[in-house]
């Protein structure tokens, strides 16, 4: 009897997860300055090969399964699997840094790296089969993090050599998490109050959306650099010939023209995102709403804006996490944030600084999208009540 494949996403994950064995596991150095080198699985624990090997085995056992018990045993086993992988991180940094010396610095390895990603990738896929209901995802996804930052907290990773930089750079690490939290919220609050009646305005008069959306299109194909680098001469100009706005922060390089950029960069989406979601709303429904006597201040705020809600987020959201990602690039006018970490690590060929600026960064992009997928998800679970 031929076998047969039932999850071939899982099995693809699987044997990939087994080609990267022959990858580094850590990356060991014998101080900060010294480039490292890979080290293999079985180079840092004798006996780590074979649990590994046991667990991908039973992943691609259950991949030849079908039902949602196989579902919920392969999110149980990949879930389990990263945290152990997390954990055993941890362990390899601390025994090299007793065995070696305690100067040594240890990362994770390439293989490491993948290995973490595709159980995550393996956790993903059992979620999307388990459960079509966007909250009850949500919740899913959400608990994978539960066990790493247990063992983060607890303290079982701070021989890794990014937990050592961060002990070393705590202070300056905070002020760039709270300048890149600025830079992000400044450009969410004055992007709403220009985009959102941007659209409203585009949205009454179709014949407008064609020299506005024209105009945001060209600003959004500006490459961000070249747009900030724009901005600094019209700003110091601008502060020369009034230098009280300097008194209020304004300048020709740092959080200015920064924050300008990034508001003109959110401007299109948002606008769209109020048009498209407008213009989705069922005509024979305001029909109703104006036979029923309801003024047009009445029609927009009970149904229009309820309706219309959801686009609005996701392009809100869109803009949250592109926001999150280009605020690095804005450190190189002097705006701070995680950017200045990364433009610092690679002046001094740091690879834990770059990484020190960069995975917080992907970290915070993935708060925000997540805390914008469950605003969607409590919106639809209240329209499927």
């Amino acid at each position: 009897m031929p076998i047969t494949c039932h999850n071939r996403v899982l099995m693809l994950l699987a044997l990939v997860a087994l080609a990267a064995c022959a990858l580094p596991f850590v990356n060991f150095a014998p101080n900060r300055l010294v480039s490292g080198e890979g080290r293999a699985l079985w180079q840092v624990w004798s006996f780590g090969l074979v649990p590994l090997v046991a667990a991908l085995g039973l992943i691609l056992a259950l991949s030849l399964r079908r039902g949602r018990r196989s579902l919920i045993l392969t999110l149980l086993v990949c879930e389990l699997l990263f945290a152990l992988l997390t954990w055993s991180a941890g362990q390899a940094a601390s025994h090299l840094a007793s065995v070696e010396t305690p100067l040594a610095r240890t990362s994770i390895g390439s293989g490491l790296w993948l290995w973490m990603a595709l159980c995550l990738l393996a956790c993903s896929d059992a979620i999307r089969r388990l459960t079509r209901h966007p909250l009850w995802r949500w919740l899913l996804h959400a608990q994978l993090w539960i066990l790493p930052l247990a063992l983060l907290f607890s303290g079982e990773l701070n021989h890794l050599s990014l937990l050592k930089e961060y002990a070393n750079r705590q202070e300056i690490f905070d002020n760039a998490l709270l300048q890149h939290l600025t830079i992000l919220i400044g450009t969410l609050v004055p992007a709403l109050l220009i985009g959102i009646p941007v659209g409203l305005w585009c949205h009454r008069r179709p014949s407008r959306q064609g020299g506005v959306f024209a105009v945001l299109n060209v600003i959004q194909t500006i490459p961000s650099v070249a747009l900030f680098g724009l901005l600094i001469a019209p700003l110091a100009g601008l502060v020369k010939a009034l230098p009280a706005l300097a008194s209020l922060g304004i300048a020709g390089t740092g959080l200015t023209p920064a924050l300008i950029a990034l508001v003109l960069y959110a401007l299109l989406p948002l606008a769209r995102g109020v048009v498209a979601g407008l213009d989705q709303v069922p005509a024979d429904v305001l029909e109703s709403a104006s036979a029923m006597g309801m003024s047009a201040r009445q029609r927009f705020l009970q149904i229009q804006l309820p309706l219309a809600l959801p686009l609005l987020l996701r392009s809100l959201r869109v803009v949250a996490v592109q926001t999150v990602g280009m605020a690095v690039i804005a450190a190189l006018i002097g705006a701070g944030g995680f950017g200045a970490l990364v433009f610092q690590g690679l002046l001094s060929s740091a690879l834990d600084l770059v990484l020190l600026g960069v995975i917080p960064t992907i970290a915070l992009a993935v708060v925000v999208d997540a805390l914008f997928a469950l605003w969607l998800a409590l919106i639809e679970g209240k329209k499927d009540d």
